[in-house]
């Protein structure tokens, strides 16, 4: 009877294996089905607001698309979960190549996670002009935040956008809160003034920079300074800690000088040394403070506002600008401008006026016929 009974049971294992084996591979079969194809617009909504980070992905590469299909997805995705966002700190990180901006943000999105925050990188690379894709990888440089649990990075080419931002980064932005991260990192190409843009999309603006750089620098200096709300020197480690301690004072006197901000908030200058992990904890507490203060004057709410109309009038020049080169009687005689612009038979202002009267005429025209 024993014996019956575990013979019994075994088989039940076995037919249960099968069925899992079985069910294993439907579920297989249909998430391969699912890459293949787009989810619906209820699936993207539902599943960025539970958290699932393989559909936030999606949905960030569909922001970033091209396409005519996946970009009205996008913005039908973005637009029901802009109730779910505006909850984060959205931090800005820029500085020229080889300031250590990846080990920082690794250090420092160490310790954003180690005080029990979700934190959202969105870590711009420069772009390949072949294939158009990232060329720096922040992600593979940033392996311990990469495996955090409380971490999502996600390298964005910029696609040569001006200001080092990649095109989407806003709506990018969006859908990480709508996933519950309440802490975003945008951290840009440091390429030089156009930098500056990044101020238009985040909350607090550090920059950081190393000491004894010299006159090399200077040309991007006052601009991008003039917008830091922190300017931070990183490498203080080693025989380095001095030099960082004068170019600190250096910078609290140029900072001294700037025009005040309308915030109330001073800029600040501070050392750390992602490296060994000093003074990490101080930058993270002057950003509180920041916010602390400005959502106290109300500036912080102002200022995510002005950004939000300064969003919609970029959206309309982008969009405008994108209608005018797919017209199709401006592709027909735009060559034959441009030959003619070569061989200096008219002037480039008088090249864009012929452009733009065939585009108004074209558009005139076919307004009439409806």
């Amino acid at each position: 009877m024993l014996q019956e009974n575990n013979e019994s049971s075994v088989s039940k294992d076995i037919q249960d294996t099968q069925q899992l084996s079985s069910d294993n591979d439907k579920a297989v079969k249909k998430f391969i089905q699912k890459k293949r194809n787009l989810f619906s617009l209820n699936e993207y909504v539902n599943g960025i607001i539970s958290g699932n980070r393989i559909i936030l992905s999606q949905a960030i590469t569909l922001a970033e698309s091209s396409l005519h299909e996946h970009y009205n997805l996008a913005q039908k995705i973005i637009e029901r979960c802009i109730p779910y966002s505006g909850n984060s700190v959205r931090i800005g990180i820029t500085g020229i190549p080889g300031v250590g901006k990846s080990t920082f943000i690794e250090a420092f999105g160490k310790h954003i996670t180690g005080n029990g925050k979700k934190l959202a990188v969105l870590a711009v690379d420069p772009s390949s002009e072949i294939s158009k894709g990232s060329i720096l990888g922040d992600k593979t440089r940033m392996s311990e935040l990469s495996n955090d649990p409380n971490a999502f990075i996600r390298p964005s080419p910029n696609t040569g956008t001006l200001g080092g931002v990649a095109r989407k980064t806003r709506e990018s932005i969006i859908l990480c809160e709508a996933a519950g991260f309440d802490t975003i990192i945008v951290e840009t190409v440091g390429v030089g003034q156009s930098e500056t843009s990044v101020n238009i999309m985040v909350d607090f603006f550090l920059l950081l920079m190393l000491a004894g750089a010299g006159d090399e620098l200077q040309g991007i200096k006052r601009g991008i300074m003039e917008m830091a709300d922190a300017v931070v020197i990183n490498k203080a480690d080693g025989e380095n800690i001095l030099n960082t301690e004068i170019a600190k004072n250096e910078l609290k006197n140029v900072l001294h000088f700037f025009r005040p901000s309308s915030s109330g908030w001073m800029p600040v200058a501070e050392t750390c040394s992602a490296k060994t992990n000093t003074g990490i904890d101080k930058i993270w507490n002057l950003i509180n403070d920041y916010i602390s203060i400005t959502k106290n004057n109300g500036y912080f709410f102002s200022k995510r506002q002005e950004q939000a109309k300064i969003r919609m009038f970029e959206m309309i020049s982008e969009t405008l600008t994108e209608k005018f080169y797919q017209n199709n009687n401006v592709s027909k005689f735009l060559p034959e401008i441009i030959n003619e612009l070569s061989q200096q038979k008219i002037s480039s202002y008088s090249a864009g006026q012929k452009l733009l009267d065939i585009y108004f005429k074209s558009i005139q025209k076919n307004s009439l016929k409806l």
